[in-house]
């Protein structure tokens, strides 16, 4: 039997195969019961993978990590209602951080929308402007739509989902509406081969700047800046501070204690003239206090993931490619590398297992073969201040930083790249995610270590202003919420393995562990 929806259905995952799209998530559903069955049609004869997840907030930051790690769209298929909306967190995350994903979400006809029918909610501008573009498919019948509309559909999607028209990259949502019959056994998806549009991008200015070389200057990476920022500080022997998801934190100009120079060398900071800005800087409040300084010039360096950050819209200029007219002086950086080497060197060292030694043993024990990913937990402020100069696939998400999802995320990476991958994180941040520990048993075994902080709860708060405002029976109340989980319990109800570390010997012997393993730390 056949239908007009299983006919758009297939077409759609046939061009979106033919596109590139490799990996496609999906949460089951009635409403989008066509599009499942075609993926699944594509994914039995190798023209994409297909990855099944039971909640779309999970499923939503799995296809995130995907596409993340790839840097290639992954696709999502949702039904209809609440499904939809339980994708927004993993769609604003993916709108700040430039990481293209498209969203197939199953609709009701036009005529049952706004009349009070199940499940039945207005999907359009439900994502407002986190999503590129936004297509509204009627739904299909015997002439309608066309394979050339479909083609111009996806083509649209694609190339917006990539940045190719302007914007940055980021997710695209295809709403589509299905009339029953939901779904047929004609067309098979497999059998389905249509030639995607070419889309011509859009043609980008470029940005040169000419800068003056005597200018005291620092090169500031923030997430997702790329071995650019290294590349130009060392070209022009600049400090590099560098955040430990820049992909910049490596080389012999890396100040990697620049959390502690702010604190501990102030006349050393305060003597900043110029600030170049690659990706997109969210841990340390005294970068941020830096670029807000008015004796301060900032320049900041086009990406095409994160957009730009322009603190308070104050950089001079937004350019491709920085050079200078004369030679910085050397003893600018050597006083940098002296107090940054001074600072870590004078650091107590404790013996006992703490936040720090946590951070060198994760970075010591992963190579440039596998994946780092770091939650928005204390830890990660950490690592900004202790992980080594290393060049690793170091993620996180810092488009919005928040703490949900990243056990998905680390998920969806591992999916994407086939390489072990290590996802650093702090007590709440797992809880938080931890109905992502369900995975699909009819995809590959993954090579997978949680690793788990637990210090009791939300001890990040413990630097901010509130801790010095309230009680401690407040304090851990409103804001430290500590749990009591038996993580271990939780693990193997997942079916993953558990070790609890007690020290630096046992961490070390546990990050040698192979296999999707929970490893908690106590801190």
């Amino acid at each position: 039997m056949s239908s007009p929806a299983q006919r758009v259905a297939a077409q759609i995952l046939a061009l979106l195969s033919a596109s590139g799209v490799e990996h496609v998530f999906l949460a089951p559903g009635a409403r989008s019961q066509a599009l499942a069955i075609a993926a699944s049609q594509l994914a039995d004869v190798g023209r994409l993978k297909l990855h099944v997840r039971l909640d779309e907030r999970s499923l939503g930051f799995t296809a995130l990590g995907a596409a993340l790690a790839s840097g290639s769209p992954t696709a999502l298929i949702v039904t209809s209602g609440t499904a939809v909306a339980n994708l927004h967190p993993a769609v604003l995350e993916a709108s700040h951080s430039g990481v293209p994903m498209i969203l197939l979400t199953a609709d009701r006809p036009h005529e049952l929308r706004g009349v009070g029918a199940n499940q039945t909610t207005n999907q359009i501008g439900i994502f407002a402007d986190a999503v590129r573009t936004c297509f509204d498919l009627e739904a299909p019948t015997d002439e309608s739509p066309t394979v050339d509309e479909l083609r111009y559909v996806v083509a649209t999607a694609i190339a917006s989902a990539l940045g190719e028209t302007g914007a940055q990259p980021g997710p695209v949502q295809i709403n589509i509406a299905f009339r029953e019959p939901l779904s047929g056994s004609e067309p098979n998806a497999a059998s389905v081969n249509i030639e995607p549009l070419p889309f011509e991008p859009t043609e980008d200015s470029f940005e040169f700047a000419l800068l003056d070389g005597t200018v005291p200057t620092i090169v500031v990476a923030g997430a997702e800046a790329g071995p650019e920022a290294t590349e130009l500080a060392e070209a022009f022997g600049w400090p590099l501070l560098a955040e430990p998801s820049s992909g910049a934190r490596f080389g012999e100009n890396a100040i990697l204690g620049y959390r502690l120079l702010f604190k501990e060398k102030r006349e050393l900071t305060d003597n900043v003239g110029r600030v170049i800005v690659f990706g997109k800087p969210t841990l340390s409040r005294d970068i941020i206090g830096l670029l807000y300084r008015e004796d301060v010039e900032v320049i900041v360096v086009r990406s095409k993931l994160m957009g730009h950050f322009n603190v308070g819209g104050r950089a001079s200029a937004l350019v491709d490619e920085v050079t200078v007219d004369s030679e910085p002086a050397g003893e600018w950086l050597a006083s940098w590398r002296l107090a940054d080497q001074q600072l870590r060197l004078s650091a107590p060292v404790t013996g006992v297992l703490t936040r720090r030694e946590l951070v060198e043993q994760v970075w010591a024990a992963t190579d440039g073969a596998e994946n780092l990913v770091l939650g928005a937990s204390r830890l990660i402020r950490e690592a900004e201040t202790w992980a080594p100069a290393k060049p690793l696939n170091v993620f996180a998400n810092r488009g919005l930083s928040g703490i949900d999802g990243t056990i998905a995320t680390a998920t969806g990476i591992a999916l994407a790249t086939g390489l072990q991958t290590r996802a650093l994180m702090g007590d709440l941040t797992f809880l938080h995610d931890a109905s992502s520990l369900a995975i699909d048993k009819s995809g590959p075994e993954l090579d997978l270590q949680i690793i788990v902080g637990s210090d009791g709860g939300g001890s990040i708060f413990e630097s901010l202003e509130m801790k010095g405002a309230l009680s401690a029976r407040d304090f851990d109340h409103l804001f430290r919420t500590p749990q009591s989980v038996d993580i271990a319990g939780l693990a193997a109800a997942y079916g993953w393995q558990h070790v609890l570390v007690a020290n630096e010997t046992q961490l070390i012997i546990a990050l040698k562990k192979t296999g999707r393993v929970v490893i908690e730390v106590s801190l």
